[in-house]
């Protein structure tokens, strides 16, 4: 029998090497889920990007719904038991945990397949939706199983095949979202079928996830029913009934279910309304959906801008709670107060760089310049969003976990509202500004919050100036440089390739310029980036061999 305290004889990985490992693994997800939309618009054009962004949201959304907050839930519940030397007991909250998290899927895919053809009318065009959404709905019976297979192996303290089956699952629906889109618009089958296609790779990166954990549950099968066995010709320590674990699973998962809604339900916003808005107000169907499909192209570039803050937030969560499990409040206040400075110190700049860049951008990735000034409005959400990001991670930290989420919905209250007033008299401008807003009562309401725990928030004691100053020096740097790139190029080169030269030239010495700016100004000091957990040290010495910092 297994001992209470004995580990099981499983590979384990120690908690912080199996936070790097799933940290690494989102980090190339996200990755991954940003780069694919640019080459899939290239594709399929600005209809194409809409039948995918007014579909994945709904998905996003459903998905959450039965999943979010399971691995995590269930991690912990199967963690507890194997302390107390019970793998039955382990074992006994999956069977209950897949049967669960089954049903709900199984129910929302007929809810989703069948209901698909009104769902499709309410988002704006049954034409193009209606099989992209039923094409979707078949991922929903396959993800429910692979997040509770994930939070077991997560339970024995084991990241690696959460993490595996995380990259293997993107990698493959981003292969599949490109290789059928290309070739069903080559085929001449359409937006409609390109589309389905594309969103059809969700089912398919589903499959093989679960194909790669199912592996590694057969390489730990036989330990885990030696230990089952054993443990089931003893008196069980797990006589909870059913129905306690099943209430304890969602007192577990709701707070993260809640904070994870909340962000697809922002584009789900968009979803619903934009076209539907733009239609009323008077716009054909056909206008209103390459509209639509025109302020989709900023996604992508709102997931490169949060890469950073998302970086931040992984590293910070765990640092603040170590600090405040010690007792260590000055610690706390210290890393939060810099993770805060970081995130505005590349916020403000990146916002008003992607602004100044947006046209020429939009250019290069997608190969005209419609919808530039929704693009360059959007470019602001970058600093909000990603003070969101890390104020919410600060705030988890200090174990107020539901509050973020709480607020985000706030947010997405307030899009809906500014979607309704002013989509019809600005079209995707007023969609764009909409999100902006949203985004930024989100993020002030949790800097409230962490004001009143902490005090005083970003503490730049007069390098206000500083900041600014470098932020407009990088902001004229990379307009100058990108114009001059313009008209040195003009007529020798394709207008895309001579935006792309542009655009890069422009964001490089605009960086080059701002963090130069910003150490000489004094916006940033060594020390303060040495404290940088991790990920600090490192940077400081990256810098000292480009010679911006003395060695």
């Amino acid at each position: 029998m297994v001992q209470k305290g004995e580990p099981t004889s499983l590979v384990k990985q120690s908690l912080l090497k199996g936070v790097a490992i799933l940290g690494i693994a989102t980090f190339i997800t996200k990755l991954l889920g940003a780069v694919y939309k640019i080459p899939y618009q290239n594709i399929t054009g600005n209809q194409g990007l809409f039948v995918y962004q007014q579909v994945y949201p709904l998905y996003s959304t459903l998905l959450t719904l039965a999943t979010a907050g399971v691995p995590i839930a269930i991690s912990k519940l199967v963690s507890e038991r194997l302390a107390e030397g019970d793998e039955y007991g382990a074992q006994r909250i999956f069977r209950i945990s897949s049967f669960l998290l089954s049903s709900s899927g199984i129910l929302f895919f007929f809810l989703v397949y069948f209901g698909a053809p009104w769902i499709a009318t309410w988002m704006g065009s049954a034409k193009l939706l209606t099989l992209p959404i039923q094409a979707v709905s078949f991922a929903l019976l396959v993800v429910p199983l692979m997040s509770v297979i994930r939070g077991f192996f997560q339970g024995h303290q084991n990241m690696i095949p959460t993490a595996v089956s995380q990259v293997v699952e993107q990698a493959v629906r981003v292969m599949t979202i490109l290789i059928l889109s290309w070739w069903l618009m080559k085929t001449g089958a359409g937006v409609v079928w390109a589309g389905t296609g594309a969103v059809f790779g969700a089912f398919t990166g589903a499959v093989a996830g679960l194909i790669i954990l199912l592996f590694y549950w057969r390489q730990n099968r036989r330990e885990w029913k030696k230990h089952s066995r054993i443990a089931k010709t003893t008196p069980s320590s797990f006589l909870d009934s059913t129905r306690k674990v099943i209430r304890t699973l969602f007192i577990l998962a709701v707070p993260v279910c809640l904070g994870a809604l909340v962000m697809p339900l922002f584009s789900l916003v968009d979803s619903f309304t934009v076209t539907n808005l733009l239609i009323v107000a008077g716009w054909k169907t056909e206008a209103a959906v390459d509209a639509k499909g025109i302020f989709d192209r900023g996604q992508p570039l709102i997931q490169f801008a949060s890469f950073f803050a998302t970086a931040l937030s992984l590293s910070i969560v765990p640092a603040v709670a170590e600090a405040r499990a010690k007792g260590d409040e000055r610690g706390v206040v210290e890393r939060s107060v810099l993770a805060l400075r970081l995130t505005l110190l590349f916020g403000i700049p990146a916002s008003l760089g992607l602004a100044v860049v947006a046209g020429a951008t939009n250019i290069m990735l997608f190969r005209d310049d419609s919808g530039t000034s929704a693009l360059a409005i959007l470019a602001f959400t970058t600093l909000f969003s990603t003070l969101g990001l890390t104020s919410s991670g600060i705030l988890q930290g200090l174990g107020q976990v539901g509050l973020p989420a709480r607020n985000l919905l706030i947010g997405v209250g307030v899009k809906l509202f500014l979607n309704a007033w002013w989509v019809p008299t600005m079209d995707i401008d007023g969609a764009a500004w909409a999100t902006v807003v949203g985004y930024a009562v989100a993020s002030l309401l949790n800097l409230a919050a962490l004001r009143g725990q902490i005090g005083s928030l970003f503490r730049l004691r007069g390098r206000g100036f500083s900041i600014l100053g470098a932020t407009v020096l990088m902001g004229l740097s990379a307009r100058v440089v990108m114009g001059l790139v313009s008209v040195a190029v003009a007529g020798s080169l394709s207008l895309r390739l001579g935006m792309t030269l542009a655009t890069l030239s422009a964001v490089l010495i605009g960086a080059v310029a701002y963090i130069l700016a910003l150490f000489r100004f004094g916006g940033l000091t060594q020390v303060e980036l040495e404290r940088v957990p991790k990920a600090g040290p490192e940077l400081v010495r990256l810098l000292k061999r480009l010679r911006v910092l003395p060695s």
